[in-house]
């Protein structure tokens, strides 16, 4: 019986610009922009070199309208290397890459198979006896429940469907082509080729149904190895999907919890440390890492009344663990100890009792929200790419402001 091996990918989002890290770090934004590039052709190269049948792109190839049409040659380049090879493409469009999204094209290689949008069809793979179903979005907005309309399986053949979908609701992506797992399992087929979701997730393993994530993470809430699925199929059944690690650049998160701390040279010791393991984990990767401090401090306040220090010791913390550590950013979840909270005996002079319950004023609360809003309208749109916005951390915003307050007061009774 044959034997052969797929390659599995999706959510290539070729053409991010990183425009809201680009704010922060110009030079750092372009070397992600690289990255996402550098994380293709290495699928390119992976495929080469396991020597698959074929290679299944599962939508958003494309960020969206292209700019120019360097992103298209740079697709078409890598894709004729494939041509050359023999091996075979099959791609849809999803959400980003709709067909009323991206309206420029380039002629792409003969061995590039796109899934129409007006209703699913089948390629045959006659040697393989494969059969890929699918069907690529016409608009970015698709509520129908695509997989129900997907054809019945080819008895006898390998049946792989292509679907661009929210199966069983992912937040915080966005709900497009919904589904269940058991709809698609009541079409018979082996195997599932998802998109839309960026994170790597095996739904099921009879049939097998697996989002293999995107191939490099775009934002904070995309940490970690990020890639594609190589999947093996003997006798008409997967024998092994096991992920194949792509990324060309890495978010990660640290915590570093410091109840009980009060000396600064400690804690920074402690967090080179962190960062430390952060860079080993990732090789050679350039890395942007959030940093969180955690827990009841008699820092809290200091730490508050000087963000921007506070960040530069993290950051120069973060070079000595490594050359290509970048900070994100330095989020304060610590708070203040039990002691120090205790309120005076005349409470209209002790400055905690004075704002306390502030941070819970409705009225506060909604004129901060108002000036977030307004302050995040003026900033690029994919400034929160992947990420909630100010206004869903508005507990943090607050409770760092009342930090900041009074570690001011400190520094200047000192």
């Amino acid at each position: 019986m044959t034997k052969f091996s797929f390659l599995h990918a999706a959510d290539l989002h070729l053409g991010s610009l990183f425009e809201g890290l680009a704010l922060k770090d110009e030079e750092l934004a372009l070397r992600f922009a690289r990255a996402t590039r550098d994380a293709f052709q290495e699928l390119v190269t992976t495929a080469l070199d396991e020597k698959v049948a074929f290679l299944v792109i599962a939508g958003d190839i494309y960020e969206g309208e292209w700019r120019d049409a360097s992103i298209g040659l740079f697709f078409n380049r890598e894709l004729a290397r494939l041509d050359r090879a023999g091996i075979p493409v099959f791609l849809l469009k999803g959400n980003h890459d709709a067909e009323s999204v991206v309206t420029k094209s380039i002629t792409l290689p003969g061995n590039v198979h796109e899934f129409p949008t007006r209703a699913p069809a089948s390629f045959r793979l006659e040697d393989l006896e494969v059969v890929l179903h699918g069907r690529s979005f016409p608009d970015r907005a698709v509520a129908e429940n695509y997989a129900l309309g997907y054809p019945a399986a080819l008895p006898g053949w390998f049946n792989i469907g292509v679907l661009h979908s929210s199966c069983t609701g992912r937040p915080p992506h966005d709900t497009y082509a919904p589904c269940t797992i058991q709809d698609l399992a009541t079409r018979g087929y082996q195997y599932w080729a998802l998109g839309h979701v960026h994170a790597h997730e095996i739904l099921s393993r009879d049939p097998f149904i697996i989002y293999p994530g995107n191939l490099q993470g775009r934002s904070i809430r995309e940490t970690g190895p990020k890639g594609a699925v190589l999947v093996d199929v003997e006798n008409g059944a997967v024998t092994d999907a096991r992920r194949v690690i792509l990324d060309k650049a890495r978010w990660e998160r640290l915590e570093i919890e410091l109840t009980g701390n009060a000396d600064e040279d400690t804690v920074m010791t402690r967090i080179e440390d962190g960062l430390r393991g952060v860079a080993s984990e990732a090789g050679e990767r350039l890395v942007a890492v959030r940093v969180e401090l955690l827990g009841s401090t008699p820092l809290h306040r200091r730490f508050a009344a000087d963000r921007q220090r506070l960040r530069d010791e993290v950051q120069a913390a973060a070079h000595r663990a490594h050359e290509d550590i970048w900070v994100e950013d330095v989020r304060l979840r610590t708070s203040e100890p039990a002691a120090r909270r205790s309120p005076a005996a005349d409470d209209t002079l002790d400055p905690l009792a004075l704002i306390a319950g502030l941070e819970n004023d409705a009225n506060l609360r909604a004129e901060a929200e108002a000036l977030i809003r307004t302050i995040t309208s003026k900033m690029p749109a994919d400034t929160f790419s992947g990420e909630s916005g100010l206004t869903d951390d508005l507990d943090t915003l607050m409770h760092e402001a009342v930090a900041l307050v009074l570690g001011r007061l400190d520094r200047e009774d000192a």
